[in-house]
């Protein structure tokens, strides 16, 4: 590891956390995925008391190995919105029913030194979950998230990381081609739905684990 760049981004990270705690968000900074998890698993978890878990497609969720240390817990239900067996009917429903979780887990496309969440969703499960209707959200974001502001944050959704995660997931949208947006009509486009989290309401709802290490797309 380059020291000089961690302790960057370290500050980078640390004015971020201020900005994000401004506008009512629990943060928590972690050096690596090792230690978010730990973060998450033993001070987030029972801080939550929650007992319904689910989670929303994030390539660093999948990677922290949280997931697997949820379904061990045997005093937790959880609902896995992509099990590979459902039928598309089955994911849509489990999706729906995901947002009546007590926790749920997920990413960020991007997040603002201003301390704002920019996300763009295909189905909306996602970004539905961050604007209402699990008690408690958790959300995971590698330092290679983070931008100055607004407009950046959207230029890296729909420049970077958009094609790339349609690439990522085999879509037949013409950006797989390409590698630029090309603004689709495709049925399989992902990029449908939108949003800017300003601000947690209640404060505290939505919890961020800001870590100190490339993550994600």
């Amino acid at each position: 590891m380059n020291n000089f760049l961690h302790t960057f981004w370290q500050m980078r990270l640390e004015k971020a956390r201020e900005a994000l705690e401004g506008n009512n968000f629990e943060v928590h900074l972690a050096r690596d995925l090792e230690q978010a998890r730990t973060v998450v698993l033993t001070k987030i978890l029972p801080a939550t008391k929650a007992k319904l878990v689910s989670w929303g497609g994030s390539m660093t969720l999948q990677d922290s190995g949280i997931l697997d240390a949820l379904k061990a817990m045997k005093d937790l239900s959880w609902i896995d919105p992509s099990e590979k067996k459902a039928s598309p009917e089955e994911k849509t429903e489990r999706r729906r029913q995901a947002l009546l979780a007590d926790l749920f887990f997920t990413g960020t496309n991007a997040l603002t030194e201003g301390g704002q969440l920019i996300n763009l969703d295909m189905y909306g499960n996602r970004v539905g979950a961050l604007v209402f209707g699990p008690r408690h959200v958790v959300v995971l974001a590698g330092r290679n998230k983070l931008c100055v502001d607004v407009e950046e944050a959207m230029l890296r959704v729909k420049g970077y990381a958009s094609p790339a995660n349609a690439l990522r997931l085999k879509m037949k949208t013409p950006c797989v081609k390409t590698g630029f947006c090309e603004d689709c009509k495709s049925p399989e486009r992902i990029c449908n739905v939108w949003t800017i989290t300003e601000k947690s309401f209640p404060k505290g709802r939505i919890k961020i684990v800001l870590i100190n290490q490339e993550l994600g797309i």
